[in-house]
């Protein structure tokens, strides 16, 4: 796939809008207006998450009218995310202090009953399957038995009434339920490679039906309508994922339903009302769909003929499939939410995420695309500051987090708040970022701090030679596997970057694979297939970490940590702190006490954006005069 490369400057300055005005900082940051959209079952209720006392909680209110009333007071940290059970109870998910051991706890629609459901220390939830069609059901998943493990449970959302309906032998890290909300097939791990487990029936045991690497992806997403083969997502003799139907009684592919030959297929929708596969969506520059059905085909052609250049995200809708919530989005705003009665094709007006911010004083976020050193096309995107000559800008190069995940074209707070200061900002899909192929995954394999930094360096370089970046006021920021990559940019690379601003990133990749949450540890050895084995690689891995070359960092270095980080610990922070700080090395650090992997209260937010405006504002403008 070829992205347009960048504008040429002379191009770039034409179409310049008018120079935006310096917006303040926490407008960017605050908790949205009103967010996470959703509808009752039986289409009479609305439900949404607003502020209180600084933090999203759930508010309801009857279709049609305008009086909400708040049913959660949660007061300590946002709500992780909610969903109806039914038309008079919603269930919502919470952890505490960012340590991601989720609980579930249902309240009714007008806000009494409060009940947590999985009332356990040190457990963590996860939904399985909220069965959609029980009023009181849903299939979670509980490391309660064993922290490595999830066994499968079916609870009860009013009465809390729990009963174990599966138990996980050792090796499962994922279950499938079919339309009946019977358990069907499952993931384990056998070493390096997956295994699909199925049966045909909830009382037989479960069989190995495909076994398949860990360069390999098969993604079950849900069963055909007759419950009897599945639908997945699987690159398995190709490199781009498709969307297949899969016969697990006879353990083969029977056919493929849509491949993309430039991009991956991202997901995959159904209507359970009317029983067929409904679109994939795909990224390329921005989503995309196939479509699989004519009805959905003209719902979503004719919302977009209304809301004309923005996407589109289908939130929630009712049990009739009839009235939709949604939210029309852009690189310049956050978005607004709607409502859509698909029978009378009428589209109203729900609210506005951020009012406060005018998506015409935004920055474009405009898709570029650069040649790495060996040759792969690396695709990203450009955001720059509006009403100022693309020429010799300071520039933050902005890796993302996973690092097997991707960059997409939308809203991005950061960003944004970026550009109003005067920044260019990169983002690039460095190789591993999925969306791109296997082969493309597989090129990042053990390539951590090498290859894989290349490509970001090769963008640095890029927009040096485009003339875009002033070479002596470029810094890098990002948030965990981000986060290493500015350590990695700053150590392996120590005369690019002005300086550096590392969120919740690694800084030893022994210690990293060594303190993994242990939910994770059945795909160790996965892991150390693609970054490395602390047994038999450990100069390897030694090699890629920049606590082990820290003696090469000289630029000024900003670390933010959140305490309760499950995922990278504390102690990745304090390893590189330490070492620079004992150099005499200028190092910046902020710990929240109260967060996990990253910061989510906003007054944490707050905190972190306006040391970071003050950083950056001090290691990237200071040549400002002279530049000119």
């Amino acid at each position: 796939m070829q992205f347009k490369h960048i504008l040429s400057v002379a191009v770039m300055l034409a179409a310049q809008p008018s120079f935006s005005k310096e917006i303040p900082l926490r407008d960017f940051f605050r908790k949205p207006e009103k967010a996470g959209f959703d509808i009752s079952p039986d289409g009479a209720f609305i439900s949404f998450l607003a502020p209180y006392e600084r933090r999203m909680n759930i508010f309801v209110q009857k279709r049609g009218t305008g009086y909400a009333v708040r049913v959660s007071s949660e007061t300590r940290r946002d709500l992780a995310g909610y969903f109806w059970k039914g038309n008079d109870h919603l269930v919502y998910v919470k952890d505490f202090g960012g340590d991601e051991n989720f609980h579930l706890v249902s309240v009714s629609r007008d806000g009494g009953s409060l009940r947590d459901l999985t009332p356990f220390e040190g457990v963590r939830a996860r939904i399985i399957d909220d069965l959609p069609d029980s009023d009181t059901d849903l299939i979670i998943g509980l490391n309660k038995r064993n922290k490595e493990i999830f066994d499968a449970y079916r609870l009860n959302a009013v009465t809390g009434v729990m009963r174990l309906v599966a138990e996980n032998p050792g090796n499962i890290t994922g279950w499938l339920t079919d339309h009946d909300g019977k358990l069907r097939a499952a993931i384990a791990i056998e070493g390096t490679d997956s295994v699909l487990l199925y049966r045909a029936l909830e009382n037989e045991l479960f069989k190995p039906v495909l076994k398949f690497s860990y360069r390999e992806n098969f993604s079950p997403q849900f069963f055909t309508p007759d419950n009897k083969n599945l639908y997945a997502l699987s690159d398995i003799g190709r490199d781009k994922q498709a969307v297949v139907e899969f016969d697990p009684a006879a353990g083969k592919e029977i056919r493929v339903l849509y491949e993309n030959p430039e991009v991956d297929v991202d997901s995959l929708s159904y209507s359970r009302k009317r029983r067929v596969l409904t679109m994939a969506r795909y990224a390329k520059v921005k989503m995309e769909r196939k479509f699989f059905d004519a009805e959905t085909e003209s719902l979503v052609r004719d919302v977009q003929a209304r809301l004309k250049g923005y996407e589109l995200s289908f939130e929630g809708y009712d049990k009739a499939e009839d009235i939709y919530v949604l939210r029309a989005y852009s690189d310049r705003t956050k978005g607004t939410y709607y409502i859509y009665n698909a029978t009378a094709k009428k589209l109203a007006k729900l609210s506005e995420a951020m009012p406060w911010l005018d998506e015409n004083n935004m920055a474009e976020m405009r898709p570029v695309s650069y040649k790495s050193r060996d040759g792969l096309t690396i695709n990203g995107y450009l955001t720059l500051p509006r009403g100022v000559a693309p020429e010799n800008l300071p520039v933050v190069v902005n890796p993302h987090g996973g690092p097997w995940e991707r960059d997409t074209w939308r809203f991005i707070s950061e960003i944004q708040f970026l550009a109003n200061r005067g920044y260019a900002v990169l983002q690039m899909n460095f190789r591993g970022s999925t969306g791109y192929g296997r082969k493309f995954v597989e090129a990042s394999f053990k390539q951590w701090g090498k290859a894989m930094q290349d490509d970001i360096t090769d963008g640095v370089n890029y927009l040096v030679k485009e003339g875009i970046a002033d070479p002596k006021r470029i810094a890098i920021y990002g948030g965990s596997y981000g986060g290493y990559a500015t350590l990695a940019g700053l150590a392996f690379t120590p005369d690019l970057y002005a300086c550096g601003v590392d969120y919740v990133g690694p800084s030893n990749l022994l210690t990293l694979l060594a303190s993994i949450p242990p939910y994770w540890k059945l795909e160790l050895e996965q892991d150390y297939e693609k970054i490395g084995n602390p047994e038999t690689e450990k100069e390897l891995l030694k090699a890629a970490s920049p606590l082990f070359s820290a003696d090469r960092i000289k630029a000024p270095l900003f670390v933010a940590q959140g305490k309760n980080d499950p995922r990278v610990s504390i102690n990745e922070s304090n390893q590189i702190v330490g070492s620079l700080r004992r150099r005499g090395v200028q190092v910046e650090y902020m710990v929240k006490d109260n967060e996990g992997h990253g910061f989510h209260n906003e007054e944490n937010q707050f905190d972190f954006y306006e040391a970071m405006e003050k950083f950056l504002a001090k290691h990237l403008k200071r040549g400002e005069a002279e530049a000119k």
